[in-house]
């Protein structure tokens, strides 16, 4: 449901409530409690129209929540939130889900490594992967390596055979988190897989049979 922009945020809350059949009595306490949980206390006599992107966005995550659905689904729920909100936003969708079904869409593995047991990666409309996040960073290991690159054009040269997860800039070189099939022929360490680099390896490594 979107927000009226002439509503204050309580209003736009009551009447969600309202249009929920809920009782006045319970809707005024589960406003009470979330606009508390996520911060919103202060601003709840803001018109929406004056708050920003971020406090919107917490706004519809109350209205999702206000009437205690038993599946709740949520997309990107902490885009545009800085890292303080994002944490309680984790936080309430976590305590949220402990007796209820709560489906979280995000591109963030940092907010799925926080918040998911259960994992399902889609690409272009078919599923790459389906179970714990515990089993997927299992699925990486011994494919997750390190090197150092002595300049960019040893780097673009690295990029076209191997899948970069990360770079970091030092003195005199670039160190380089990469995922691989097969043991690499060059100078490396192994590397204890993260959710991202199992991310990375599930989805674009895995099933690539070529051999480097």
């Amino acid at each position: 449901m979107g927000l009226y922009p002439n509503m204050t945020v309580r209003e736009s809350l009551e009447y969600v409530g309202i249009m929920c059949g809920m009782e006045k009595k319970a809707y005024t306490r589960q406003i009470d409690f979330y606009l508390e949980k996520t911060g919103l206390l202060e601003h709840q006599d803001k018109k929406n129209k004056q708050l920003s992107g971020g406090m919107k966005r917490r706004v519809g995550l109350v209205q999702a929540l206000l009437h205690e659905p038993s599946i709740l689904i949520v997309d990107e729920p902490t885009t545009g939130l800085d890292p303080e909100e994002r944490i309680r936003i984790r936080n309430l969708l976590v305590d949220f889900a402990a007796d209820k079904i709560v489906l979280f869409s995000t591109h963030v593995t940092e907010d799925l490594a926080a918040t998911c047991e259960h994992l399902c990666i889609m690409r272009k409309g078919e599923i790459a992967y389906n179970g714990t996040i515990a089993e997927l960073i299992e699925n990486a290991q011994n494919h997750v390596f390190s090197c150092t690159l002595n300049n960019e054009r040893e780097f673009g040269l690295f990029q076209q055979k191997y899948k970069v997860a990360s770079k970091i800039y030092k003195a005199k070189e670039i160190e380089v988190r990469f995922v691989s099939n097969n043991l690499p022929g060059i100078l490396c360490e192994l590397c204890e897989p993260t959710l991202e680099d199992a991310y990375i390896y599930s989805l674009y490594v895995k099933d690539d049979k070529k051999i480097y």
